[in-house]
């Protein structure tokens, strides 16, 4: 997804509309009644009730912003609606609706200084200094984060000080990855141990994210033995790294937590990107006989690519070509081009609130442990990028023997490993109805919880927020509809339903051990370890 494709289908969009300009004639007609409408002060359109942008009070009192938030709200409607009235392809008709909503979003009142009556008042309440701030952090932006308004205030937080902080050491470093061991907080743990394997786009520690906040400090208090992935963050000297890298750095991995807890079998917890990685270490695991891998969970994971996500309507042979040759030209898919596009799929929450605030507002932006974690950015080494999106183009997953790693063709359906997998109601990067398909694929038992949040809210969803939410069903049933209407709610976390799920596959407890690693696998230093420090 980059500028020349979003001017493209913007572009296809505008030729159709030319070809048939019927119905953009019928359109503009609707939207010049409602605007006359809107002018007379007979509208009564407003906002939907989750749009932030218009919450000041002046939006609802003031006759001339409430007309300009109406209008503004119905050229908007019109202009995102048009493709879908154009007789395109769907796929057509999504990237332009996409490229249109883009321009929508930037042109709102809210992100101008006259539009905006909060920036209005607050320009006047602080004689102006507010602007002078505004242009301030735009000037620091512009030389330090490439013209994107920065999302976190520096220095707030730090790696191993109040972030990615519960105790553990390092028992294992590879020229991939480092192996993190977590220090027992209850005097028995189960013999089973976890280990969790990150997605290779971000830091580990969104899996450890803060006290209280960290889903291995909860899992460590729950007696589960906990081992984590940290990946090295490449360069453009390990642009030759692929997923045979990864997933026989994995095959290592598991020795090591075998041979270090003394268990025959482990269970494992792979997220997001990491999610893929660790399917594919299971086919390759299930096609050399081998069973180590008891039960798995994939948050927030899709693995069929044929269903729709906000990235799949980008998704041709151009596109894919085009996104090759600058990750192959630099030899790494740069983690901050990619936080860039993330970013884009959510602009209102991640652009121009950020743009309002900084510069409109002249305030510093918020201290927040999420986005830290989120603007700690990692790099992709060009080889694994190629093999990610060549999956995604012949969703290989989802059929036995297209994808060969280390001499074994991957088949899914070989894997008994039990099976739970993690959707989230609003992600905007993985849906849930695509996650809820990664449980099919496998040969074991299958289970799918649903969270009532977001993606990156959905890892990080400690129990006892009374806004936490979650759907169980004692089925996993043909399709996502079919099992939503079977669907129960919980209030609360998933956290503790999953648990639950995870101790009645981790054996017997025994006595906690007092040390960690052992004499093949001592210990190299605390947690969170080296890697984590690098940056892009």
């Amino acid at each position: 997804m980059d500028q020349a494709h979003l001017l493209a289908a913007a572009g296809r969009v505008a030729a159709r509309a030319l070809a048939r300009p019927r119905p953009v004639l019928r359109r503009a007609a609707r939207l010049a009644r409602e605007l006359s409408g809107i002018a007379l002060g007979r509208s009564t359109r407003a906002p939907a009730p989750n749009d932030r942008r218009f919450t000041d009070v002046a939006f609802r009192e003031n006759a001339v912003y409430r007309r300009l938030m109406q209008s503004y709200l119905a050229c908007g409607e019109a202009l995102v609606g048009l493709p879908a009235e154009l007789e395109l392809d769907s796929k057509s008709q999504e990237r332009g609706r996409l490229a249109l909503s883009l321009l929508a979003d930037a042109i709102a009142p809210t992100n101008t200084l006259l539009g905006n009556p909060a920036a209005v008042k607050r320009a006047f309440d602080t004689g102006g200094g507010s602007l002078l701030r505004g242009v301030r952090n735009l000037a620091r932006d512009v030389v330090d984060n490439r013209g994107m308004p920065a999302q976190i205030a520096r220095g707030a937080f730090r790696v191993g000080e109040n972030l990615a902080v519960t105790p553990g050491q390092v028992v294992l470093r590879t020229e991939v990855l480092e192996l993190l061991q977590y220090s027992p907080s209850t005097e028995a743990v189960y013999e089973r141990p976890l280990l969790m394997v990150p997605p290779q786009i971000n830091k580990y520690y969104v899996l450890d994210l803060a006290p209280n906040r960290s889903l291995v400090q909860y899992a460590v208090s729950k007696g589960f033995t906990v081992f984590v992935v940290s990946w090295r963050n490449p360069t453009p000297a390990q642009r030759d790294w692929g997923m045979e890298t990864y997933v026989g750095a994995l095959c290592g991995v598991v020795d090591a937590v075998c041979a270090i807890t003394g268990s025959g079998r482990v269970n494992v917890l792979g997220a997001c990107a990491g999610g893929i990685t660790t399917a594919v270490l299971l086919g390759h695991l299930a096609a050399r006989g081998d069973d180590r891998v008891a039960a798995a969970t994939f948050p927030v994971t899709v693995l069929d690519t044929s269903a729709t996500s906000p990235f799949s309507v980008h998704v041709t042979e151009r596109t894919i070509a085009s996104a090759l040759a600058r990750s192959r030209s630099k030899g790494v898919l740069s983690g901050r081009e990619m936080s860039r596009a993330f970013a884009w799929l959510r602009p209102n929450d991640l652009v121009w609130n950020y743009w309002v605030n900084n510069y409109l507002m002249g305030q510093a932006p918020p201290s927040f442990d999420i986005l830290s974690w989120n603007n700690d950015v990692t790099n992709l080494p060009a080889a694994l990028h190629a093999e990610f999106l060549e999956m995604l183009l012949k969703n290989s997953l989802c059929q036995p023997g297209t994808l060969s790693v280390l001499g074994t063709p991957i088949d899914l359906t070989k894997v008994r490993s039990e099976v739970y997998a993690i959707g989230a109601l609003t992600d905007h990067i993985t849906p849930w109805q695509a996650c809820y398909r990664t449980p099919r694929l496998f040969g074991g038992g299958r289970t799918f919880v649903e969270s009532s949040s977001g993606h990156i809210q959905a890892l990080v969803n400690p129990p006892g927020s009374e806004r936490s939410a979650f759907l169980t069903s004692d089925t996993y049933e043909p399709d996502e509809a079919a099992w939503l209407k079977v669907a129960r709610k919980h209030q609360g976390s998933w956290w503790d339903h999953w648990a639950s799920w995870l101790a009645a596959r981790s054996g017997e407890q025994r006595e906690a051990c007092a040390t960690l690693g052992n004499d093949a696998y001592a210990p190299l230093g605390p947690a969170p370890g080296r890697y984590v420090h690098q940056h892009a």
